[in-house]
């Protein structure tokens, strides 16, 4: 280093920095790093002890400091893969029109809301909100689900009628649902109250064996065009 050089400044923690640059409170600072709203070297950092030196620290021209709402996530759940695997950002749905802002803190505590059956595909909800995960709960007897079911087998004589005319499950009446045959193999179900083995409850008491149920609809949410392994976040004023 010539004599000349101005020293290194000596690294400091990123809220330290914000504080400098905003003028703004230590609790303020942290609330815009934890929100996304600073960018080290052109990256967001979410971290407010993270270290910076010689870094550009930018603070977001539109930063708030109210809390980022927590994160519900609709993936589409291809054959075969593990959920875990896909709810990482870089498999964020390119097309998501919810406007939300990408964040590393969405991710943890992602807690599944309605389950899906063992081994199906499609849409899959995953939420950090409380008030979401118990609103699917206390609904999850009112909320319409539609599923497409690709069957094998043959028809049992009057299967139709005794499919589609009421029945239990596990001891429990199942509701009134609508079904029809989308070709010669697949079935489509539009039904509330469903249960894990449901489906394959229904077919199996006519006959038919699932080999694969899709589910594209929860209430009013749908998978719409968003393509299998992707996911996107749920717009706030969004109801199921």
């Amino acid at each position: 280093m010539s004599e000349n050089s101005p020293p290194t400044p000596e690294p400091v923690r990123l809220a330290r920095r914000v504080i400098e640059i905003a003028g703004c409170s230590r609790s303020e600072a942290e609330h815009y790093v934890q929100g996304g709203w600073v960018r080290v070297d052109g990256v967001v950092v979410e971290a407010p002890q993270h270290m910076v030196s010689t870094e550009r620290v930018e603070l977001d021209p539109d930063a708030k400091l109210t809390a980022p709402e927590p994160a519900t996530i609709l993936l589409n759940l291809p054959a075969g893969a593990n959920a875990a695997d896909l709810l990482r950002p870089e498999f964020r749905w390119p097309e998501d029109p919810s406007g939300w802002r990408l964040l590393k803190r969405h991710f943890p505590r992602l807690v599944e809301a309605l389950p899906m059956e063992a081994g199906a595909t499609g849409l899959a909800v995953f939420s950090q909100d409380g008030r979401v995960l118990r609103r699917l709960q206390e609904e999850s007897q009112r909320i319409e689900q539609e599923l497409v079911v690709d069957v094998e087998g043959e028809l049992a004589p009057y299967g139709w009628n005794r499919l589609s005319g009421g029945t239990t499950f596990q001891g429990w009446p199942v509701p009134a649902f609508k079904v029809s045959w989308q070709s010669e193999q697949r079935l489509r179900f539009a039904i509330k109250a469903v249960r894990p083995g449901l489906v394959a409850h229904l077919c199996e008491q006519v006959g038919l064996r699932a080999t694969s149920i899709r589910r594209l609809r929860l209430g009013r949410v749908g998978l719409a065009k968003m393509p299998a392994g992707n996911w996107r976040y749920l717009p706030v004023n969004d109801r199921f």
